[in-house]
């Protein structure tokens, strides 16, 4: 029996891994780059026409939607860098001086062609270029060979589209929503008991530290976007896409609000020190309270990450019962609050910050308020892609296509 248990474990991993984005990709890129370069050999007077497998494996990028836009314009950028070279052959030569005025000048037109990131590949392409001996010969080879595996690489993706990051997006933001949830845990403890100021400091430098994992999950969020655009794969990529970039805003909102919490807990480190920061029965209630708001954090992100609607419900049902046992604990906290400035009114403000900074977390986290937060931003999407197609739009009237936003104004506000 425990032969099977490990024998489906390997099994399962194996199957991960199979499926595993940067897995799938690596297979992808060798296979664009080796036919391509089978394809040269055939096509291209060079022995060795390795600029072909290096294009295709350039423009077979992690995502459709960067693959066409960067395979257009890294063709745009070799191309440009070619015809620069041939000029410069044909008026001065290969010369120190003139590789500095080749350089100078590739990099100016690419500038001028909107080639964007590929600017240097203009003058690297002038200078390999540049430096063999037939000119002409080399020039047409190395475009031919660049238009193989542009073609190539651009081809491989529509017929093979490209894994969906969206997995990936969002593990990160439920790893996101872990961390924060095991921060504030730490924090309701310590304010249960007597918390020294430099442990109330340390609290607060990992808030501020939470900030530079939201610049990882933002980069991996992107790259789940622009996979799912242009993914023949997909349908109602825009919810999605919608779906997770609100999801990450409000987590990012409830990180900046707990560095703010926690800024007023070493507030009060410092102004009760040595005693505790709260009286028994408040502390108990603050960290019951945050025990109950990070639990509802965690379970935002599993809504927002959740794919199939019965999922969903239940997941954004456990929000809703969490979020109103949260209220309720707000609810006595808020009463325990008052007695205590009632019986001492010196640090009112900071007992009333606290109080403030749990319900502006509460309100990010209320299910009625992602769901505006996602009609609201379904629309803007509609309004901008009808002033930046007008035609497209008016066609769809005509013909009398439903528009998208409709469709996904509904399906909001069961989606995860």
């Amino acid at each position: 029996m425990r032969e099977v248990r490990e024998w489906t474990e390997s099994a399962v991993r194996y199957v991960k891994r199979r499926r595993d984005p940067v897995v799938v990709q690596a297979l992808r890129s060798a296979a664009a780059a080796t036919i391509a370069y089978v394809i040269a050999l055939r096509l291209s007077p060079e022995s060795a026409p390795l600029t072909a497998p290096l294009t295709a494996l350039l423009v077979v990028q992690v995502t459709l939607y960067a693959t066409l836009t960067n395979g257009i314009r890294r063709v745009n950028a070799v191309v440009t860098g070619v015809l620069v070279a041939i000029a410069f052959s044909l008026l001065v030569g290969l010369t120190w001086w003139s590789l500095a005025l080749l350089i100078v000048a590739s990099l100016w037109v690419g500038h001028l062609v909107r080639v964007d990131e590929y600017v240097p590949e203009v003058a690297i392409s002038a200078m390999l270029v540049l430096g063999v001996t037939s000119i002409g010969d080399t020039a047409w080879a190395r475009i031919l060979e660049t238009l193989i595996g542009a073609v190539v690489g651009l081809a491989f993706n529509l017929l093979l589209a490209p894994p969906v990051w969206v997995e990936h997006a969002g593990e990160s933001i439920e790893g996101l929503a872990r961390r924060v949830r095991q921060l504030m845990l730490r924090m309701g403890e310590e304010a249960a008991g007597r918390t020294p100021v430099h442990r109330a400091a340390a609290r607060l430098h990992e808030a501020r530290r939470l900030d530079h994992d939201i610049v990882e999950v933002d980069a991996a969020l992107r790259q789940a976007e622009d996979s799912l655009r242009l993914n023949p794969r997909v349908r109602e990529g825009l919810l999605h896409r919608v779906v997770l970039r609100t999801g990450l805003d409000t987590l990012e909102i409830c990180t900046v609000v707990l560095r703010v919490l926690a800024r007023t807990f070493t507030d009060l480190a410092k102004e009760r020190d040595p005693e505790p920061l709260f009286t028994p029965e408040t502390g108990a209630a603050v960290e019951q309270l945050l025990a109950e708001i990070s639990d509802a954090v965690v379970s935002f992100a599993v809504l927002v990450t959740t794919s199939v609607s019965e999922n969903a419900e239940s997941a954004e049902d456990r929000l809703a019962a969490e979020l109103r046992q949260a209220a309720a604990t707000r609810d006595k906290l808020a009463q325990l609050l008052l007695d205590d400035i009632r019986r001492d009114a010196r640090r009112w403000q900071l007992h009333g910050a606290v109080l403030t900074e749990v319900n502006r977390i509460l309100d990010e986290l209320d299910t009625e308020h992602r769901s505006r937060r996602l009609l609201e931003e379904l629309d803007r999407h509609t309004r901008e892609q009808r002033e930046r197609l007008p035609r497209l739009t008016k066609l769809r009237e005509r013909v009398r296509i439903p528009r998208p936003g409709r469709n996904r104004a509904a399906a909001a506000r069961r989606s995860p």
